[in-house]
């Protein structure tokens, strides 16, 4: 295997898993097999108890691992799905190394950082390029140099290349800051980030060079020589209008980014067999649109200080852009947060469509069930994703069914009405403080009802298999579905589900069960009739929305609220 190690330096959220992805997909497109590994260095064993405003989204896998929002990228880019040994995080290192000298693996010697902490780490990392069969593992370093929690990673890596030099490739991606009141890019600070990796015995093969405005010749020259690296190894790349226009500007017939990573990894230069599609998307993308929807987006992860944090939703953003290019129309998304509606301070008036998404606990939950109601007494295209249908099924129950006080145990466990409650397995988690990934996660089935708005969006746009099941998902005979049913295998995050006790009540009153679990016991998703397009899923269909390949849901629903513009 060889192995491209990407860096970072001067700021935090310069684009290094945007460079990753973008790599992965060029040398995938060249015909090599790849897989990207994301290392954070946090001491958290994954990043399911990490607040949203404090990290960005949670992204889920389909076997189920809690990771950061740079596996979505990959995954994106490179249209597969990746699995946990993609995510490494200091505290699984720690947790693995204590473990085993608990258990004497170590056999009685001291273990300390260097070998034993930068082995398990070099064998992590090997372990997800084995776990694809890679040729290549592109392995994308969390946080910036000079971090003091980075260090341990640094020095593994430089192992790597010391033990193997031409099998390792070291890329820094660092920043050009503006000054708008001279005119101009500084190089200073990212000649002071490779100087900081240089201290560490690191030298970078490559820099890509990120800026608001292409780097010029002047600056180029600078970092070369100061940064004693070839120029012709230096790329630049400045802001664009998406980041799915990153793969084709750092490629170049023989000079490209992919090009001088394969030259100094020994491998052959090739042609690119993949990104004849990634072009169309491109135009897709640039070309001017019919119309512009407009779609409000209630959550509760939007504030962090005095700004506000889109990376808390980036899946589900990425997810209607997929499908706005698709149908031709661009979106203007406002962040709508749930107690401002609460406080009466936010309108969801002249709005095309709503979309409630993830969340926990009680804060803001009520903001959320108003938009629900809004939403199904206007008639404007609704999609609940997870919480987003739970809020749903809590405003049909007070609103439509008249049980006043109903509500989900989550928010109120004393609620008359429990109509989402806690599974008993679940609850005995939350007794004993088990939080993290004890919740339902990963890829579940979904037996989807026919003739319902659900299974037309999944039959019109794809993603629909009828059974019987693939082995692989270990099912029990008597748990799958009949010959002929519609399913689905979509990704999960919660711990609330939806209560069977009030299903017949809800179901005589327009309330459609339109997804459930192989066994009928699980409620998956919903839908209202009479209704242009409300639909809600106890399932999370951004995960898996692509680039290429938009999720049905996304596609209907923004479908929808074009004929309600119309």
């Amino acid at each position: 295997m060889k192995f491209i190690i990407v860096s970072g330096g001067v700021v935090s959220g310069l684009g290094k898993g945007t460079i990753s992805a973008s790599l992965s997909l060029l040398l995938k497109s060249q015909g090599y097999r790849v897989t990207p590994v994301k290392i954070d260095m946090y001491l958290n064993v994954d990043a399911g108890t990490i607040r949203p405003q404090e990290h960005g989204e949670v992204f889920v896998t389909h076997d189920g691992i809690e990771t950061d929002e740079d596996i979505g990228h990959y995954e994106r880019f490179l249209h597969e799905n990746l699995v946990r040994q993609n995510y490494i995080t200091t505290g699984q290192i720690y947790q693995e190394v204590i473990s085993r000298e608990r258990a004497f693996a170590y056999e009685g010697e001291d273990v300390e950082a260097i070998p034993h902490v930068t082995d398990e780490i070099i064998r992590r990392i090997r372990l997800a390029g084995e776990t694809h069969q890679a040729e290549i593992v592109i392995v994308e370093l969390g946080g910036t140099v000079g971090e003091y929690q980075n260090n341990i990673f640094f020095e593994a890596t430089r192992i790597m290349k010391l033990k193997s030099p031409k099998d390792v490739i070291q890329l820094h991606v660092t920043y050009l800051p503006y000054l708008a009141n001279i005119g101009e890019l500084k190089s200073k600070p990212a000649q002071t980030s490779v100087h900081i990796l240089n201290g560490m015995g690191i030298h970078p093969d490559i820099i890509v060079a990120r800026a608001e405005k292409p780097i010029d010749k002047r600056r180029l020259e600078r970092l070369a020589l100061f940064c004693n690296i070839n120029p012709d190894y230096i790329f630049s790349s400045p802001d664009l209008p998406s980041v799915y226009g990153v793969p084709l500007l750092l490629t170049n017939s023989g000079k490209g980014l992919d090009d001088v990573c394969l030259k100094l990894l020994g491998l052959k230069i090739q042609k690119h067999k993949l990104l004849a599609r990634w072009k169309q998307l491109a135009k897709a993308i640039d070309k001017p649109k019919a119309k512009t929807i407009k779609i409000a987006m209630v959550g509760k992860y939007f504030v962090t200080g005095d700004y506000q944090l889109a990376d808390s939703y980036v899946s589900v953003i990425e997810a209607l852009r997929h499908a706005s290019w698709k149908l031709g129309n661009d979106i203007k998304l406002s962040w709508i947060d749930s107690e401002d509606i609460e406080k009466e301070k936010a309108t969801l008036n002249g709005f095309d469509g709503i979309i409630v998404p993830q969340g926990w606990g009680a804060r803001g939950t009520e903001g959320k069930v108003s938009a629900a109601k809004f939403a199904r007494e206007n008639k404007i295209p609704y999609l609940g994703l997870c919480f987003g249908m739970q809020m749903a099924t809590i405003e049909f129950a007070r609103n439509v069914l008249n049980l006043k006080k109903a509500n989900t145990t989550e928010a109120d466990p004393k609620t008359p009405h429990p109509v989402i409650h806690i599974m008993p397995d679940q609850e005995e988690y939350l007794s004993k403080r088990q939080y993290g990934g004890t919740i339902r996660l990963g890829a579940w089935p979904c037996v989807v009802k026919k003739g319902s708005k659900l299974a037309e969006a999944y039959l019109q746009y794809g993603r629909l298999k009828k059974a019987p099941w693939y082995e692989e998902n270990s099912l029990q005979s008597k748990d799958r579905p009949k010959n002929g049913k519609l399913l689905v295998f979509e990704r999960h995050r919660h711990r609330y589900e939806f209560n069977n006790k009030y299903r017949k009540k809800y179901q005589k009153n327009g309330f459609v069960i339109s997804g459930t679990s192989p066994d009928g016991k699980l409620v998956e998703a919903i839908e209202i009739s009479n209704h242009p397009f409300f639909i809600g899923t106890q399932f999370h269909p951004e995960y898996i929305s692509r680039p290429l390949t938009p999720h049905p849901l996304f596609v209907s629903f923004l479908e929808a609220a074009i004929k309600l513009k119309t």
